[in-house]
Order: structure tokens, then C-alpha cells, then sequence
């Protein structure tokens, strides 16, 4: 699939509400646990949405697309999302989240990007010089590989009940 600013947004536009419809009603069982140490929940990862939400994606895209002479996009901290998690609901996470990405969202359409700007690029802390499609397209992949983590992070909880039906599971199998 080649890269459309269309097609980015409709994920990035959707991402909250499937959050929403999925998770707002499910008990702390479902969303709380884990896969084991250093994993995370499915409260973690929307915490962690939130905090790539206000330090990584537009803050990056602004800087790939300024007139600066130097463009070097900064670390983010993996671990933030852990405090900022710990005394707040899962449905208040989901509330913040859903109202920090349709200010992203409505941000990301003002730029009014063209080909040209998608092409613009700025130096990573680990990969080098990326371009602004590249930081596009892996904001889309990141919500979408975090929608799967959450889903297999769930799936995981019955992995002991399913019994030898575990053969066909190969999502929780690994």
C-alpha cells in the first residue's frame, strides 16, 4: 500500500473510538493484567498513546517541518506512561486520549502538507535522517500495532482456559 495522508487519517481519526467502544465497558480483570514483568496492560498502552500524543508525533512533525537549520528530533521517555497512569481510570485515559488526538488530528489537517513537505526530514536520535511520510506512517502502524498488542495482551488472560484449543490460537501461543 503506498503512502496516502488519507488513508493515515482515517486510522488516526478511528483509533479513540475503537478504544472506546472496546474497552470502556470491560472490567479491570481485562485491562489491568498483563503478560508478565516489563509488559504492559491494556491501560498501560493508552497511557503510552497519550504521552506519544503530546511529546512525539506533531512535536516531531513541527520540527521535521520547520525552517530551522538543524532538525534533530528528541528521545521519547518509554517509561512515562507508567506515572501518568498509575491514579487515573482507564475511561479517563480513553476521554483524554480521544480529545488529545482530535486536536492532533485537526493540528496535523491545518499544515495543509503537500508532497513536497512529506518529503522534508530531520535527523533521529537512533535511525538517522527520517522524512515526514516515514514519522506519518509509522504514527498509523504505531496505533495499529498497539490495537494488536492490546488484543493479545487480553487474549493471553484465557490462555490457561482455552485447553487444547491452544493449537489453533497461534496469537497467544508465542
Amino acid at each position: 500500500m503506498n503512502f496516502s495522508l488519507n488513508s493515515t487519517l482515517q486510522i488516526l481519526e478511528s483509533t479513540p473510538g475503537v478504544l472506546k467502544a472496546w474497552l470502556t465497558q470491560l472490567n479491570d480483570e481485562w485491562t489491568k493484567n498483563n503478560e508478565g514483568e516489563n509488559t504492559w496492560s491494556a491501560k498501560d498502552i493508552v497511557a503510552h498513546l497519550i504521552i506519544c500524543e503530546k511529546t512525539n508525533w506533531l512535536v516531531r512533525a513541527k520540527i521535521i517541518l520547520s525552517q530551522d537549520s538543524e532538525k534533530i528530533l528528541v528521545p521519547i521517555d518509554m517509561s512515562a506512561h507508567f506515572d501518568s497512569s498509575r491514579n487515573t481510570t482507564l475511561n479517563d485515559l480513553i476521554k483524554n486520549f480521544t480529545e488529545l488526538r482530535e486536536a492532533s488530528v485537526k493540528e496535523l489537517k491545518s499544515f495543509n502538507l503537500d508532497e513536497d513537505d512529506l518529503q522534508k526530514t530531520a535527523q533521529h536520535p537512533t535511525l538517522g535522517e527520517v522524512k515526514l511520510q516515514q514519522l506519518l506512517s509509522t504514527w498509523t502502524a504505531h496505533d495499529l500495532c498497539h490495537i494488536a498488542q492490546i488484543s493479545r495482551v487480553m487474549a493471553k488472560q484465557y490462555k490457561e482456559n482455552v485447553g487444547p484449543f491452544i493449537k489453533f490460537l497461534r496469537f497467544i501461543n508465542n
